[in-house]
């Protein structure tokens, strides 16, 4: 059963900004825009560069700095390409000021 654990606090993710946290053996991104959070798959589906490192936010969507991949950080939906794979998204929540994924 999915249950959310703690990766960190909530005030970490400025708006417009994405960081990355290990959560298992997987390495999961948080961002927040226009006031909500996000949380997906750290790991571009294209070429495996880290959306967070230098990843461009606007709405809902996050573009990869390496090749230009776009997703929608609600869905996991490949936005534009090269990338033809969508990344995994995850429930996130501010709780109490903890910042909870869940996995």
């Amino acid at each position: 059963m999915a249950e959310f654990v703690t990766v960190g606090r909530a005030e970490e993710i400025g708006e417009g900004e994405a960081k990355a946290f290990p959560v298992g053996e997987s390495e999961i991104a948080v961002s927040r825009s226009n006031g909500t959070l996000y949380a997906f798959s750290d790991i571009c589906t294209h070429r495996a560069c880290n959306l967070s490192m230098g990843g461009e936010i606007e709405d809902t969507s996050i573009t990869c700095e390496c090749h230009g991949s776009e997703f929608d950080m609600a869905t996991g939906a490949v936005l534009n390409g090269p990338a033809t794979e969508p990344i995994a998204t995850y429930p996130v929540r501010d709780e109490g000021g903890d910042l909870q994924v869940q996995v």
